[in-house]
């Protein structure tokens, strides 16, 4: 919206000036042309004043043909009149709706200067010449600035629209950040609680049941050492509550690969009877690689608990030529058929831990002939992930 206070306070300077020159040399037979001229003008104005910044064609119409008529009555009143087009021109471009509504406007306006100054003398060929030259002039610079500026203004109005696009769809992509982000904040934390907690309560519950089939059977000890086990369990669980809660380290900090995949070995042999054996030639591992890697024999390890149905259970970790670490874990369990539709989530959760660390899972399995599961993590430059622990979750 054009502001109109401006426009107000020029045109008021220069019907002043009008004014002016009218008492100091103006001719008192042509006065009330001049008065009426200057009368006409603001009429003009005042009835396209309302439109600015909103042109309508119509009342551009008629302030061309009033403010064309108030010019040939000022500039036939008085020579000196004619220099109201100063104000006169950049109200046509101002309140022309289109561009060449602008340079019919300016036309007009020329005639209308024209015809007056002529007039004013009679149609004298000399000053008819003069007078021709002049409006001439005039309109050309008045189509040749209007025509700029307005340019500059669709210019500047484009401009604006465009930054206003640019601010929504960047207040979108905010928008859809913030989902994403909060969409893989859930991720990660269903696979931090799948990775730990899940699995921790797991193991609770199978000490549960040793403990309940002990105690039935009459091994008082076998259910006091289940119970203890069930106990040292249950706080690391909620150790693990606690740490998920608190966004930090879901256990404490332990700086050694193989200790943890050890006592997670252990851990599964007293739980299960499994047995586990680990071979371990891995050694200078980086810290976020030795977490994936911790993380991902945990959930093959369950796996083989809860699904496998084996009796023996191959770890191996090492160190490849491009000092990639390799992660197998190999059971001579059941098997199962690779290509089947999976309706659990540790796999899945696991293929997507490890492509976020730029590793790749592999499953080779057969019916009755065991699983093997392989997994490859990239050295990596990076630091290591704040708060990751390689301790062992029961």
């Amino acid at each position: 919206m054009i502001s109109r206070s401006w426009v107000d306070v020029a045109l008021g300077v220069v019907l002043a000036l009008g004014v002016g020159i009218l008492i100091v040399g103006g001719s008192t037979d042509r006065l009330p042309w001049a008065v009426a001229g200057l009368v006409l003008l603001v009429v003009a104005y005042l009835v396209a004043r309302p439109t600015a910044g909103d042109e309508d064609a119509r009342r551009f119409t008629v302030f061309t043909v009033v403010a064309t008529v108030a010019m040939a009555a000022m500039s036939f009143a008085d020579a000196s009149l004619s220099t109201m087009q100063v104000i006169v021109y950049p109200l046509v471009w101002i309140f022309a709706p289109l561009r060449r509504d602008g340079v019919t406007g300016s036309i007009a306006i020329g005639a209308g200067l024209f015809v007056g100054y002529a007039g004013g003398y009679a149609f004298v060929p000399e000053v008819v010449a003069q007078g021709a030259a002049v409006a001439v002039l005039s309109v050309a610079f008045s189509i040749a600035m209007g025509w700029w500026i307005s340019a500059i203004a669709a210019y500047g109005t484009e401009r604006a629209r465009l930054l206003d696009e640019l601010s929504r769809a960047q207040q979108q992509v905010a928008a859809l950040s913030r989902d994403k982000g909060a969409a893989d904040e859930r991720e990660h934390l269903a696979r931090e609680i799948h990775d730990t907690l899940a699995q921790t309560l797991a193991g609770i519950v199978m000490l549960a049941e040793q403990a309940g089939r002990r105690s039935h059977a009459g091994d008082t000890d076998g259910a006091a050492a289940a119970v203890q086990r069930l106990e040292v369990a249950a706080r690391d669980a909620l150790g693990e509550a606690r740490a998920i809660v608190a966004r930090t380290a879901a256990v404490p900090a332990d700086p050694v690969l193989a200790a943890a995949v050890e006592r997670l070995a252990e851990r599964f042999r007293a739980d299960t009877g499994l047995e586990i054996s680990v071979v371990d030639t891995a050694s200078g591992v980086d810290r976020e690689t030795q977490v994936v890697a911790l993380r991902c024999l945990q959930e093959a390890l369950a796996n083989v608990r809860k699904h496998a149905g084996a009796a023996r259970v191959t770890v191996s970790l090492s160190r490849e030529d491009d000092g990639a670490l390799r992660l197998a874990v190999e059971d001579d369990g059941r098997g199962f058929d690779v290509a089947s539709p999976r309706t659990g989530y540790g796999l899945d959760g696991m293929s997507d831990r490890v492509a976020l660390a730029g590793g790749t899972v592999e499953v080779a399995a057969a019916a009755g002939a065991g699983t093997t599961l392989t997994v490859r993590l990239p050295a990596s430059q990076g630091t290591p992930v704040a708060g990751a622990s390689l301790a062992v979750p029961a």
